[in-house]
């Protein structure tokens, strides 16, 4: 099921919101307290990235496996919120084990 595209999602969502925690927690009081800005462009640069490819994989969900409107939109929300994705990453992870789309079902 590794190609399955809710288990891409799951990976790159996780992926994203560590990121979005390391920003958050890391690189803007580096930024505010230590005056390096510098770990906001980085890690900034990156989460970004990953946002990006998490939309993209969100789609992908959304036309191969036929993830719901409704469900999409609760997993993009989700991606706003610290610590909500990994807490979302159980229900992706029921979605997947259903056989909502992907390869053979």
């Amino acid at each position: 099921m590794k190609n399955h595209p809710i288990a891409l999602l799951r990976g790159v969502a996780l992926a994203e919101a560590v990121s979005f925690l390391g920003l958050l927690g890391i690189a803007m009081p580096l930024k505010y307290w230590a005056n390096l800005p510098e770990a906001v462009r980085v890690v900034g640069m990156v989460h970004g990235l990953l946002f990006v490819i998490f939309c993209g994989a969100l789609l992908r969900a959304m036309i191969v496996a036929k993830l719901s409107v409704v469900r999409a939109a609760v997993v993009f929300g989700a991606s706003f919120v610290p610590l909500v994705p990994f807490w979302l990453d159980a229900r992706l992870r029921v979605w997947e084990a259903e056989g909502i789309g992907g390869t053979g079902g």
